[in-house]
């Protein structure tokens, strides 16, 4: 899951249940169309409003809405680092 977090993906793990529903519909209309809100943290079913929330971790989250990797984060977060660090060394 966090190789495809990683890599910008985002895995949601349905249950059996709704995933049969879903391939039902998808093989009756191919352009049935779900929706996945990532703030809310919710996947639906658009044609049924059938809808579920799924978990994710708070920072791949962050970096998922924000666009940002792992390197990206860091990069902006360089003024607090740097502040934090050199807070650290005035007072040693």
């Amino acid at each position: 899951m966090n190789n495809a977090l990683n890599n910008g993906l985002l895995p949601i793990v349905i249950s059996d249940d709704l995933l049969k529903k879903l391939l039902g519909l998808v093989q009756k209309n191919p352009d049935t169309k779900v929706r996945i809100d990532l703030e809310n943290q919710t996947f639906m079913i658009l044609s049924t409003g059938d809808a579920v929330k799924f978990g994710i971790n708070s920072y791949k989250k962050e970096c998922l809405l924000k666009g940002l990797d792992d390197i990206d984060f860091l990069l902006s977060m360089k003024s607090s680092i740097t502040s934090y660090e050199n807070n650290k060394s005035i007072v040693k």
